[in-house]
């Protein structure tokens, strides 16, 4: 059984507002990411969270989140690799509308998923289910995750017991929090 989570995804990053893929590599919290931060910060602050622990990707734009939306909640804050994003190989770093593919895309997130699995070179949604699927195998307490888009929608999916092709029917957004309990989602907001 998985205990309670919540799920936070990092706030925009200055990579993000220019809709490039960062995969493995990293561009700093924006203006607006680090006031998404800080809005996670409060809604996590009317939540009990005694005997949670605190969790966040490796990754500097999630250790930037948390230091901001988990300032004074917790004592400390392990890194796990596992809650890192997903790879995209050959095209980490570029812009979505500078890749060659084969249809047009918006520049909404629901719109790249694809992306995610083509990415030449890249870790691919089976890899990253098996890596997401090991990190909630070993979770014994409930906890705060602080991960990004693609790794906080699989983490999601396991939880909700769907398919892997299923994973553009979760929500995303930046600097969103998910509560899980009991096989529920919920995404929580000011006064939520």
């Amino acid at each position: 059984m998985i205990p309670p989570l919540y799920i936070l995804r990092h706030g925009q990053t200055e990579w993000n507002a220019e809709h490039r893929i960062q995969g493995s590599l990293d561009s700093p919290l924006s203006e607006m990411g680090r006031a998404q931060a800080a809005a996670q910060g409060r809604i996590l602050q009317t939540r009990d969270l005694g005997g949670y622990r605190a969790l966040c990707s490796p990754q500097g734009r999630c250790f930037q989140t948390a230091a901001i939306a988990l300032d004074g909640l917790f004592d400390r804050i392990d890194t796990d690799a596992r809650l890192a994003e997903i790879g995209v190989g050959a095209w980490e770093g570029l812009r979505r509308d500078d890749l060659v593919i084969d249809r047009v895309m918006d520049e909404s997130e629901e719109s790249a998923l694809d992306l995610y699995e083509r990415a030449p070179g890249g870790e691919g949604f089976a890899a990253l289910h098996a890596r997401c699927r090991d990190f909630l195998s070993g979770l014994t307490e409930p906890a705060v995750l602080v991960t990004h888009g693609i790794t906080s929608r699989m983490l999601r999916l396991i939880i909700l017991d769907m398919d892997v092709t299923e994973i553009g029917m979760l929500p995303g957004g930046q600097g969103v929090i998910y509560h899980l309990e009991n096989g529920q989602m919920q995404q929580l907001t000011i006064g939520a």
